[in-house]
């Protein structure tokens, strides 16, 4: 089908609401548009398929590589790489054999069982906070979107960081939304200052750690105005819970804050190396929760393998050198790049973003470190906006000097091929 869309410049928004085409036809012009990606190798960076689990490397097929390669993998959030620690692994089983395979309902019509309540409860203690502090959801995604949709309503205002997570964006439909620019304060104050007489539950809701840039909210400033002007703070730290500050208490242990934070939303899918995502709140919130948010009412919860999170959490005390490892490798990797001259912002975390700006030009440099073994992820539209395209880097405690070092060398040669580096750019 036939479009005034130039697919040399296109990115994924310049399909989102083509003028005059239905639904179905839409999709047809998005299927043109992806297989002109995949002849031109700039699909790489979609649904690569893995042919074993989590780990500092990967088996992984892709359009120009259809027997499996050995990768090192810089994909993964799994930063302590507990989906593979052996005492999470028993866990799990254990939990399977006691429990069976799933949950068998939604939890208010059967489908809570002990093992939720456990952890829940390790949750709720994990952030010193009194029992019943804690609701779990299926997903991360779910935690951020049931929670906000249950809560806010048309009476009240979610003010964001423009930064922060998909999810929020969605949980925040039936509210009325203001945005400020990534960690501006000014604009901050200006929106609580004008929205102080005007709604009924003013909702600051930042990012611990920025999922794209890896860097840090000022949280202790954002919370001194949030409450100058009568607000609440909601924090999502999932990258943050369980990898950062002295106790892995995340982004907000960093500033002293985890007591503080009216609403802490978090993720298992991470640090603690399984899936789903959880709510910390006061226990009235959370009450409202378990009978107000629709995921919660209507979807089934986790499986018994969840039991492996127990362990997880307990983990982070018992063995903090994960984190010593991971911090480690944060600061030998960064300090390559840096040398490299590659633009990776002002990222405070495991997360470290490659920053090229052009789209096309970043798909190039995602095949370009597939075939040098490298399997990093190409960030475009719309995970970041259409010209702060990036490689985003994720690097796990178990990374060697040897792994981390051949990504080192397959950017540098992807630095001469493409300029991709701030002192080779035109």
């Amino acid at each position: 089908m036939k479009t005034n869309i130039n697919f040399l410049k296109a990115s994924f928004k310049d399909f989102e609401n083509i003028p005059d085409l239905n639904a179905f036809e839409r999709a047809e012009v998005f299927q043109d548009f992806t297989n002109y990606m995949d002849e031109s190798g700039q699909m790489n960076f979609r649904f690569l398929t893995s042919k074993k689990g989590c780990g500092p490397e990967m088996w992984v097929t892709s359009p120009f590589n259809k027997t499996p390669k050995k990768c090192v993998s810089l994909v993964s959030n799994d930063y302590l790489n507990f989906t593979q620690h052996p005492k999470v692994k028993l866990a799990a089983i254990h939990g399977i054999e006691k429990y069976g395979t799933g949950a068998g309902a939604s939890p208010l019509i059967g489908g809570h069982h002990e093992y939720h309540e456990m952890l829940q409860s390790k949750i709720s203690g994990f952030f010193n906070r009194p029992k019943h502090s804690a609701l779990i959801y299926t997903t991360g995604y779910t935690a951020n979107s049931a929670s906000l949709l249950a809560l806010l309503k048309d009476k009240d205002i979610a003010i964001l960081d423009m930064a922060v997570h998909a999810s929020v964006y969605e949980g925040c439909r039936e509210t009325n939304v203001k945005m400020f620019l990534h960690n501006d304060l000014d604009a901050l104050e200006k929106i609580l200052k004008d929205a102080q007489d005007k709604f009924l539950t003013r909702l600051v809701i930042i990012d611990g750690v920025y999922s794209q840039d890896g860097d840090l909210a000022k949280m202790d400033e954002i919370y001194k105005l949030t409450k100058k002007y009568g607000g609440f703070l909601m924090v999502d730290d999932a990258h943050g819970i369980g990898v950062l500050g002295n106790n892995g208490r995340g982004a907000m242990e960093v500033y002293d804050m985890v007591d503080k934070v009216d609403i802490i939303a978090g993720t298992l899918s991470k640090a603690f190396g399984h899936i789903g995502g959880f709510i910390v709140a006061d226990p009235k919130i959370i009450n409202f929760l378990k009978f107000q948010s629709r995921q919660q009412v209507f979807s089934s919860t986790s499986t018994p393998a969840a039991a492996g999170l127990l362990k997880a959490i307990d983990l982070i005390d018992e063995e903090p050198k994960w984190r010593t490892m991971l911090a480690d490798n944060v600061a030998y990797f960064k300090k390559g790049l840096l040398d490299l001259k590659m633009d990776i912002g002002n990222t405070e975390s495991p997360i470290i973003p490659v920053k090229i700006g052009d789209a096309h030009k970043t798909g190039d440099a995602g095949r370009l470190l597939l075939k040098a073994g490298v399997y990093a992820n190409t960030i475009v539209y719309p995970g970041v906006a259409k010209k702060k395209a990036r490689i985003r880097t994720s690097l796990m405690a178990t990374h060697t000097r040897e792994h981390l070092d051949k990504a080192l060398n397959a950017f540098e040669y992807v630095d001469q091929k493409l300029h991709i580096s701030l002192s080779k750019r035109e």
